[in-house]
């Protein structure tokens, strides 16, 4: 059985996939010729820890150099958890959204990758995430997807394995290194995470998601994708 990245490495960090994010709707780089990278901010708790860990990732992104960085934090929108009978898989363009959407759906329409920070719930995500999954399908297919976590002693990765089943039911492609950050209330300090090697792991994630878009993105301009 293959370990899980980033095993035996320094404390406090664990390579895994994950996502960030600080200021909503925010451009970090704006190189006409990078992939868009959407970072999604998945929490929307009162007092949440998400936005610190988006602030941290979304500079190691700006840093990269490989993207065009924009922020979707979820707590801007107003997400039904009651879906229309219909599949967003099959009614397309005409999918009944609510107009409080469009700009979430449009963000999402016009990345060419994502990266979702998400905690630790449960062993599972947040009801905030899975609303805006379900919202959505064409979105999300032949993208891929990159995750950065944070929890308790798991540092997310439950949440991460339940989402990795997800975004591939959407013809998603998740990618395999990324970031988990366990007992974040005590590796964390003034919005840094504490483990030197966490930057390492950042851009670990960064690079391989940065070759999927490309990849991705050349492939649906040169072919639908027939699924």
């Amino acid at each position: 059985m293959r370990p899980a990245a980033g095993e035996g490495g320094p404390p406090g960090t664990i390579l895994r996939p994950v996502w960030l994010s600080p200021t909503p709707g925010q451009i970090v780089e704006n190189m006409s010729e990078n992939s868009k990278l959407v970072v999604v901010v998945g929490s929307v708790r009162a007092e949440r820890f998400g936005p610190v860990v988006t602030s941290w990732f979304v500079d190691q992104a700006s840093k990269h150099g490989g993207f065009d960085v924009e922020v979707l934090d979820l707590a801007d929108f107003d997400i039904p958890l009651a879906l229309p009978a219909a599949s967003p898989k099959h009614a397309g363009d005409s999918y009944p959204r609510p107009a409080g959407l469009a700009a979430l759906t449009a963000l999402l329409e016009a990345a060419d990758a994502f990266v979702l920070v998400t905690p630790e719930y449960n062993h599972s995500y947040p009801a905030s995430l899975k609303a805006a999954i379900d919202w959505h399908f064409t979105q999300w297919v032949a993208k891929p997807v990159a995750f950065v976590s944070y929890g308790g002693a798991a540092g997310g990765r439950h949440a991460v394995l339940h989402l990795e089943n997800v975004l591939t039911e959407l013809h998603a492609v998740t990618i395999r290194d990324g970031l988990a950050f366990p007992n974040y209330f005590v590796n964390w300090d003034a919005g840094q995470p504490t483990d030197p090697a966490a930057a390492g792991y950042a851009t670990t994630l960064l690079d391989q998601l940065a070759w999927w878009a490309a990849a991705l993105r050349k492939a649906r301009a040169e072919n639908p994708y027939p699924g």
